[in-house]
């Protein structure tokens, strides 16, 4: 059965290192350290080891990427994978380990194949002016590059591994398979030059589709398809010669770079000798138009013989017969034939006719400049395909995309970084001295290309007009040959070291893992295959399935089948990776990061910025279209890597980058306050943790995401009660908690464990040191407290009264949802509804602000907003509802408006007996440091003397049956604590002691969160609570009035706020029974602290019978407007 494994690179995000806490440390916790002089130090000897041990750590370590058979047996035996395995010592130097690579890569088949028609078609100026640009583009980037290679080690992995680490994992991934893509289709261009070789100019008789006798679009059709059977089968070759035998491939590396440099020198030294001895290369000209020397001999129209005046092949092209009296091409008539030569030397002066360039569309005649011509505009052209024509239409940025990828490889240094003696020293040297060679070349060929041969000779792309030779082969000395073999085997080598560069590249980066594409299926296992198949080599050494992919993109570029049209898109992918290249450096350069040292100091960031904008400017140059089309896919990739790529921490520049602007804003946030327009709920939201450290109220996480929809700042806290030293653990575990509910709750935000020895203190500097300067939060979400009527969770409610204190002193925002648990999760719908607000005091538009927020969630996008106030009797509540329905439509907040009245009315008994029941909770909840037994007989006592004294004074006035069911936390209801105490007047048990419950009018039967209370008075249809028994007239009242030696002692301040209560609680209900959510004001505490526990019956009476109710309080500004 096969078994998965997973690399060791695939989930560890952090780097290899030989430093503190690396895999060697456990082999150091086992040695003693004895020495007296480390005494002091001895017991951080496992997590701070001995100078003498990191060096020598420092002095084994190596940072090369295990090989693939490394990892080949390390999946086959575990117990081999421990046992390290001896690197072998890099050897090679500068020249041989960077320069001769450079030189290799840089110079390639756009020199050979089309640098003269460069010159011709753009001039000696417009080329010089490409070749600069370009050449000081990879000089620029060569710079930047050397900068980032000197600052630290580099493994193999070249520009990948510096942007990826420099810039992030996003950037990095992007980049690097921008760069792989290049490299590929670098190779597709190679392969593409060879073949152009081999069928224009080695064996033109070896075309699978014939191109005799075939003109126009025929021709270069057959031409493509040509091309494209031949390129696959070399693309075929190429590949299999990589994956069985790259070794040799490495080996013939010097071979084929021995061919470029002497096909160079060949070039140099043919300029030479035509300073002395121009060689022969005639042009046919037949007026100013170039002519095809193909199926001539002679370059004239007739020749004298003995036997008279003969004509010649090129007659019989023109005319219908060869006699001299045949119908002929009226231009052939009249215009003479002419033989140019073609190659004219340096010292001819032919310099000056090709400082500035021509440029053709396609079809057009390759004339030559200051030659008479008798042309005939009514005469339409025949035998066009007699003439040298444009196979393209030329511009001036076509030719900086079909020129760059001639500059490109001068990465080739970077990418043996792992081999070199001293990479430090080696890479800036040799790739600058690399690049400026090949620029000297460049440069010094278009000058010389422009001075030795002739305009029309230079704009005839496939030397159409000299025999079919190549035009830079005529020019070679000693002969032509030795630039056709020698580009021909030098572009097999390129395309070769581009099938072997490649898919390394992508064995480097699914390696990383943060490409989640390039992970196999979960079937691969099934059928034995590595769980990174991109990342994995076989036995031999290479990524097999890394060539393969890479073998069928290479594909891709060959089936287009032309060396113009593949050119620029390489150019794309390039100038992409080099401008991150630049960019990276200017960024580290900027930022001044700590460890930013590099040892080349020859850098500046003003030249990265220079250089990041040539890339730029030269891939609009190049092509607008690919360029975007390049960044839409560097752009989709990075996307794609930060949503589902894997987390990695490379200690990059763009983290560096975000602090930099994140210190930059919130200094920007100190100015001032927020503009009300910008004024959002920034949340601290107050969860509490069980034992286990797992959040109690999930759903207040739900309902903060459909607050904030990922907007804003939203901090997630909690308070933990002990020292930090001690509860360091469930601190983690804690912030763990928070986090994976955070995660699946989709909440964005950060989290935040607190420790101190008592809840209150902890959750107090929560709400004081929570955010950062001027990103700081402005309301905080807290539940409203389960059971706080039990005699064991007194100090729960102390806490929130106090939160509530310390809320409206700090001018926050407070939101306390109640019954958080009947609060929909983030999957549910409400499919139709209401959400009611009660405006009963300005609270600066906060009740106004939040259901429109709600709204935008997809939980509450159906439901419709009613907005609910109040009148007084002195008020107009038709022009009340008018002004509101004005002021809605300003806010640009669809609701319905009602205005509720509410007239004055006497102070009911049930008011009175209310506030009774809740003061003598209040007197008991003062005993409650008594023990337990004095605490039940206080408690018992005061119970007694109530129930007797209402029923001495009017035994039937009042009959009250209130059952009173509190949820029990996690236990059944006989497991109850002790403690636990309610007062409860009941027909079978009317004297068990209880603390107080709050009864409910007699109509509200709904249930509220852990209780349920049942009376037996009744309700008017008005909905007025009915007078009881014997009340029911004037002198009714008076007699139960005149009952009341405990109501004569009642805080009347307690009596009236409690009328309030229950007068609103009655029309809330009324109204809003049905809605989905009820939002409305929240009363503040009062200043004397002894009435804490009034407030909090206050509270539960106002929202007795709702379902879902959030409280809301204002912090003191307004946040809302009417102006834009």
């Amino acid at each position: 059965m096969p078994v998965c494994m997973f690399l060791p690179g695939d989930s560890n995000p952090k780097e290899s290192s030989p430093f503190i806490n690396s895999s060697e440390a456990a082999a150091e916790k086992s040695q003693q350290y004895e020495d007296k002089h480390m005494a002091l130090f001895a017991e951080e000897m496992d997590t701070s080891p001995m100078v003498s041990s990191l060096l020598g750590s420092l002095a084994n370590y190596s940072n090369l990427p295990q090989g693939s058979k490394e990892h080949e047996e390390a999946e086959n035996n575990e117990a081999e994978s421990s046992r390290k395995k001896p690197v072998k010592a890099p050897q090679l130097g500068t020249l041989m380990g960077v320069y001769l690579p450079c030189i290799q890569n840089i110079f390639g088949v756009i020199l050979f194949l089309r640098m003269t028609w460069l010159v011709g078609i753009g001039g000696v100026i417009g080329t010089f002016v490409i070749v600069f640009m370009c050449c000081a583009t990879t000089m620029l980037t060569a710079i930047s590059m050397s900068a980032i290679a000197t600052n630290g080690v580099v493994p193999a992995g070249g520009s990948y591994y510096m942007i990826s680490r420099s810039l992030g994992p996003e950037f990095g991934g992007a980049v690097g398979i921008c760069f792989y893509l290049g490299t590929t289709y670098a190779g597709a261009m190679y392969i593409l030059g060879a073949i152009e070789l081999l069928l224009i100019y080695i064996a033109p008789k070896a075309a699978i589709f014939p191109l005799e006798g075939l003109e126009g679009a025929e021709q270069e059709a057959a031409l493509l398809n040509n091309m494209r059977v031949y390129g696959t089968i070399l693309l075929t070759s190429m590949a299999t010669v990589v994956f069985v035998g790259v070794k040799y491939v490495n080996k013939l590396a010097l071979v084929f770079l021995a061919c470029v440099i002497l096909s160079i020198l060949a070039v140099y030294a043919g300029v030479i000798k035509t300073a002395v001895d121009p060689p022969d290369f005639p042009v046919c000209v037949l007026g100013n138009r170039t002519l095809v020397w193909k199926t001539f001999d002679v370059c004239a129209k007739t020749i004298e013989t003995a036997n008279g005046t003969v004509t010649t092949q090129l007659w019989r092209m023109f005319c219908d017969s060869p006699f001299l009296n045949a119908t002929c091409d009226k231009y052939f008539v009249n215009n003479n034939i002419s033989q140019v030569q073609g190659i004219p030397g340096v010292t001819s002066g032919i310099l000056a006719e090709n400082l500035f360039g021509t440029y053709y569309e396609k079809g057009d005649l390759i004339a030559r400049k200051n030659m008479e011509s008798v042309e005939d505009p009514d005469d339409p052209s025949t035998n066009m395909n007699r003439y040298v024509l444009a196979d393209i239409t030329s511009f001036f940025t076509l030719l900086v995309g079909i020129y760059f990828p001639s500059v490109t490889g001068i990465m080739a240094g970077s990418n043996r970084s792992g081999d070199l003696r001293d990479a430090q020293k080696s890479i800036p040297i040799g790739t600058i001295a690399a690049i400026t060679t090949t620029s000297t070349v460049y440069m010094s060929s278009v000058v010389l290309f422009g001075a030795c041969i002739d305009g029309v000779v230079l704009r005839d792309k496939f030397g159409e007009g000299v025999h079919g030779n190549l035009v830079i082969g005529t020019l070679a000395w000693p002969s032509p040959w030795v630039i056709v073999i020698g580009s021909f085997f030098s572009t097999c080598g390129a395309g070769l070291q581009s099938l072997t560069g490649a898919p390394r590249l992508l064995q480097a980066i699914a390696k990383d893992g943060i490409v989640p594409a390039l992970r196999v299926p979960f079937y691969a296992c099934c059928l034995s295959l590595s769980p990174q198949i991109f990342g994995h080599g076989k036995a031999n050494g290479e990524p097999t399935w890394s060539l393969l992919l890479t073998a069928c993109i290479c594909e891709s570029g060959i089936l287009i089948a032309s060396l113009d049209a593949v050119a620029p898109i390489l150019s794309m992918f390039f100038l992409m990776c080099y401008m991150f290249v630049n960019l990276a450096c200017a960024l580290q350069t900027l930022l001044r990061t700590p460890n930013w040292r590099p040892r080349f100091k020859f850098y500046h960031w003003a030249l990265s910025f220079l250089g990041m904008s040539l890339c730029l400017t030269l891939m609009f140059l190049c092509s607008w279209y690919y360029a975007i089309v390049a960044m839409v896919i560097a752009g989709s990739i990075y996307k794609y890597i930060e949503f589902a790529g894997a987390e990695k921490e490379w200690g990059d520049g763009i983290r560096g980058l975000s602090l930099s602007a994140a210190r930059y804003a919130l200094m920007r946030l100190e100015e001032g306050p927020p503009h009300t327009k910008n004024w959002r709920p920034q949340l601290l939201v107050l969860v509490s943790t069980d034992a286990e450290q797992n959040v109690e109220q999930p759903r207040l996480l739900s309902l903060t995401n459909q607050l904030k929809a990922g907007k804003g700042l939203t901090i997630v806290g909690t308070a933990l009660e002990g020292t930090y030293l001690e509860n360091f653990d469930q601190t983690q575990r804690a912030e763990q908690a928070l986090r994976k509910l955070m995660e699946a709750e989709k909440v964005k935000g950060f989290c935040q464990v607190t420790v101190s020895s008592n809840l209150r203190d902890a959750t107090s500097h929560l709400l004081q040191a929570s955010g950062l300067g001027g990103l700081k939060h402005n309301a905080v979400l807290v539940s409203w407290p389960r059971n706080w009527k039990q005699g064991d969770e007194h100090q729960t409610w102390r806490n929130f009264v106090e939160l509530v204190r310390e809320t409206t002193a700090a001018r926050l925002a407070l939101l306390v949802p109640k019954n958080i648990s009947a609060f929909p999760s983030n999957g549910e719908r409400f499919t139709e509804g209401h959400i009611d607000v009660w405006w009963i005091v300005h609270d600066g538009g906060m009740l106004m602000l939040l259901p429109f927020l709600l709204r935008q969630h997809k939980v509450w996008r159906k439901c419709k907003m009613r907005i609910f106030t109040v009148a007084q009797m002195d008020d107009n509540s038709i022009q009340m509802k008018k002004d509101l329905t004005t002021f809605l439509y300003h806010l640009r907040i669809d609701a319905m408006v009602e205005v509720v009245e509410m007239h004055d009315s006497d102070i009911s008994a049930y008011t009175y007996e209310k506030t009774l029941v809740m003061e003598q909770r209040s007197q008991m909840l003062k005993q409650i440091n008594l023990t337990k037994n004095e605490r039940e007989r206080e408690i018992q006592s005061i119970t007694d003397s109530s129930r007797g004294s209402i029923r001495r004074k009017n035994p039937a006035a009042v009959t009250t049956q209130l059952s009173v069911t509190e949820e029990p936390p996690a236990a059944s209801k006989e497991e109850k604590p002790e403690e636990e105490v309610q007062l409860i007047h009941d027909n079978t048990n009317p004297a068990s002691p209880a603390t107080p419950a709050t009864p409910l009018t007699p109509s509200e039967t709904a249930q509220s969160p852990g209780e349920q209370v049942q009376m037996t008075w009744t309700e008017k249809c008005d909905g007025e609570p009915a007078k009881p028994p014997g009340a029911a007239t004037p002198e009714g009242i008076k007699d139960i009035f005149n009952m009341k030696p405990e109501w004569e002692n009642l805080n009347q301040f307690n009596v009236r706020r409690m009328h309030t209560a229950l007068r609103l609680n009655e029309v809330i209900v009324k109204k809003s029974s049905e809605a989905k959510l009820v939002l409305l004001n929240m009363p503040g505490p009062p200043k004397n602290r002894t009435g804490d526990e009034n407030y909090m019956e206050f509270l539960e009476v106002l929202t007795e019978g709702l379902n879902r109710v959030l409280l809301v309080r204002g912090g003191g500004r307004e946040v809302i407007t009417i102006y834009s």
